[in-house]
């Protein structure tokens, strides 16, 4: 690391935006050009003082110095050659080319020279203050990262956070935090009933619980069953205690998602995988009732030990299937989590290889398509373009039928199998009316 820094003011510097050599100079150029600076900043103080012993507001006329200063800006930026021949251009491409990543572009004719001298001011500025702060250890990076929670409302005094839950037979470890009560928060564990959902302090606690207990499955209708895999639907007016408890729990695997208490305006489908002792919660969605925007997901989440077992893309496949039997076009509520966004996008790819798969005919419209699998239609043309399968050509948009890709997506459905589909036909549901 060379003993130089970009401001021409410190003998070492601690990140790239501090040295002279990235940003193509050397040490003695920077401390002339901090040296100019300096007198430019003395000359503009003792202006400003002149001015203001003349004007005695700021609502009179600009001073003639200033008028004559606008000028000489003006005309500095007229000063610009704005084309480059092709010795510069072969200039600043050999130099990246050779430099990579470790070099700052060379700047010269992009914009005038008074401008790149202010962009260049700035660099300095910037690089003077980072410098001014010594860098943060580990620790001290945590600590403020905690304290914005905290002052955000995101966590408690104490730094009070769940570090473990012990849900059913599993023990997991828990992603983001939860506005759970303090006094549960701040013992780092806590233990659930996986059917009610209850949460409790201790392992004894859970152990009374469970003797007692006598639910085997979430409240509400079983809307849907296909083997060991049911969907029931809650109402969060009717079943208020659980969905908030769900929402609690979803929210510690969760990093963005705010619903916790006012769940009566939503209905919850949550999917459970049975065995001999009550059906297990994989899962579940919300949505809204009555959704302006026809959103057809709030929230999704599929629990950590489910994951990456195919359950979120039935979750998300179920939720358009409800879509399909409103007759509507759905589409998740935004933001969705980094996790929702991969299963979405890799949904979507899926849905639209499957219809032009089965499609036979000569001209494909993405209205069709949108209302055949109820996919709205921005979502369906954000999937094209990223499948490069979108060509604008004579002035329309034209659906290019890839072959390559319908036939490795068809080759991995047929090595999946089908035991992790849904299946419309045992779906038993009509949509609520109103609230």
């Amino acid at each position: 690391m060379p003993n130089s820094h970009l401001t021409g003011r410190h003998e070492r510097h601690f990140s790239i935006s501090g040295c002279p050599l990235y940003h193509n100079l050397s040490a003695d150029e920077c401390k002339g050009k901090a040296s100019t600076r300096d007198k430019q900043a003395e000359e503009r103080t003792l202006s400003h003082r002149q001015d203001e012993n003349r004007h005695s507001t700021r609502s009179q006329a600009p001073s003639d110095r200033q008028l004559r200063y606008k000028e000489k800006v003006t005309e500095l930026r007229r000063k610009r050659n704005p084309s480059i021949n092709k010795e510069q251009k072969d200039k600043q491409g050999n130099h990246r080319q050779s430099l990579g990543s470790s070099r700052e572009p060379l700047l010269e004719n992009i914009t005038s020279e008074y401008d790149l001298e202010l962009f260049r001011k700035a660099q300095a500025r910037a690089s003077e203050d980072l410098s001014a702060q010594p860098p943060l250890q580990p620790q001290e990076e945590s600590d403020i990262f905690l304290e914005k929670l905290r002052l955000s409302g995101q966590v408690s005094e104490g730094n009070n956070m769940i570090k473990t839950i012990v849900f059913g037979r599993y023990e997991l470890d828990t992603w983001y935090h939860s506005p759970y009560p303090e006094e549960y928060a701040r013992l780092g564990r806590l233990y659930m009933c996986e059917f009610c959902l209850k949460y409790m302090k201790s392992q004894t606690i859970l152990r009374r619980h469970m003797a007692k207990c006598v639910w085997k499955h979430p409240p509400g209708d079983e809307i849907y069953r296909k083997g060991n895999i049911s969907v029931f639907e809650v109402d969060g007016k009717k079943n208020k205690i659980y969905c908030q408890n769900l929402c609690l729990l979803a929210k510690l695997f969760l990093d963005h998602k705010t619903l916790y208490y006012d769940v009566e305006p939503f209905l919850f489908y949550a999917m459970t995988e049975s065995d001999s002792t009550g059906c297990h919660l994989v899962g579940y969605f919300s949505k809204e009732k009555n959704s302006f925007l026809n959103y057809n997901v709030s929230c999704i989440l599929t629990m950590p030990q489910y994951m990456r077992q195919g359950y979120g893309k039935m979750l998300i496949d179920f939720s358009y299937l409800l879509s399909k039997v409103e007759e509507k076009v759905g589409s998740p509520e935004r933001p969705l989590s980094d996790l929702g966004l991969i299963s979405y996008r890799s949904y979507w790819k899926e849905v639209l290889l499957r219809y032009l798969h089965d499609f036979q005919g000569k001209e494909i419209s993405i209205k069709e398509i949108s209302q055949e699998t109820a996919v709205n239609p921005v979502d369906i043309v954000s999937t094209l373009q990223s499948l490069q399968m979108l060509k604008y050509w004579k002035g329309k948009h034209l659906v290019l039928k890839r072959q390559d890709l319908i036939d490795d997506w068809k080759a991995r459905e047929t090595k999946r199998g089908n035991s992790k589909t849904i299946e419309p036909k045992a779906l038993k549901w009509t949509p609520p009316k109103g609230t």
